[in-house]
C-alpha cells in the first residue's frame, strides 16, 4: 500500500513536471509568433508609407520672353492708288510760265508736257479735266490714241483770263481713265492779273 502511493507521487510530479515543460513551449512560441507578426507589421507600414511619399517632380523650366513694343512711324503712308496701272509724271511747263503778268480777257493756251510712267498704256477716252481753282473757260481734253507706256506727250488747253479778278489766278488739271479715275500728278497753271502792289522795303534805323 505504502509502495503504490510512493509510485502513485511520482507519476503526479512527473506529469505536472512535463506539463509545466509543455506549458513553457507554448508561451515561447506564442511569443516568436507575436514578434514576427509586429516586424511583418511593421515592414508592411514602411512599405506603404513609402509608395504613399510624393515623388519629386521637377519644376517646368521657364524661359524668358522678351516683348518687343514697335514704336510707331511718324512718316505717313502712302495714299493707295486707284489703279497702280496708270501713272503721269509732270516733266515740264511749254508755255505760259508761272506768274505771267496777263490782261484780263486775255486768251492763252496753256501746254504741259507729262510721260506715261505706269506699267500699262494710256487708251482713247481718257480725259485730262479740270479740278481746281479757276477752270478760265478751259473744256475737257479727250486723248484720241493710244500713249505707250514711257511715251512723252504735250497736254494742251485753251484759256480766256477771267475779267473783274485782279491779282493771282490758279487753274489745275489731272488725268482720268474712261471712268473718271483721276491719276498722276496735278498740272496748274498761275498767272497775274492787273498790277499787284508789293510792300516796300523799308530800312531798319
Amino acid at each position: 500500500m505504502k509502495s503504490r502511493t510512493i509510485l502513485f507521487g511520482l507519476t503526479l510530479l512527473l506529469g505536472i513536471f512535463l506539463f509545466s515543460c509543455a506549458n513553457n513551449q507554448t508561451e515561447q512560441t506564442d511569443e516568436v509568433d507575436t514578434d514576427a507578426i509586429r516586424t511583418h507589421a511593421v515592414e508592411t507600414f514602411a512599405s506603404n508609407l513609402t509608395e504613399l511619399a510624393p515623388t519629386s517632380t521637377p519644376f517646368p523650366t521657364l524661359t524668358a520672353v522678351l516683348l518687343v513694343t514697335e514704336t510707331p512711324s511718324n512718316t505717313p503712308e502712302p495714299a493707295p492708288t486707284s489703279n497702280p496701272c496708270y501713272n503721269l509724271l509732270y516733266i515740264a511747263d511749254i508755255t505760259i510760265d508761272d506768274n505771267t503778268q496777263m490782261k484780263p480777257g486775255e486768251t492763252f493756251t496753256k501746254t504741259w508736257e507729262v510721260q506715261n510712267i505706269g506699267g500699262c498704256a494710256w487708251r482713247p477716252g481718257f480725259t485730262f479735266r479740270h479740278v481746281g481753282g479757276e477752270a478760265m473757260r478751259g473744256n475737257t481734253v479727250v486723248i484720241n490714241e493710244a500713249i505707250p507706256t514711257g511715251a512723252k506727250r504735250q497736254l494742251s488747253v485753251d484759256m480766256v483770263v477771267p475779267s473783274g479778278i485782279n491779282g493771282v489766278i490758279e487753274s489745275a488739271w489731272q488725268m482720268a481713265d474712261e471712268n473718271g479715275v483721276f491719276f498722276g500728278d496735278t498740272l496748274s497753271v498761275k498767272i497775274i492779273v492787273g498790277n499787284l502792289t508789293t510792300p516796300s522795303a523799308t530800312t531798319a534805323p
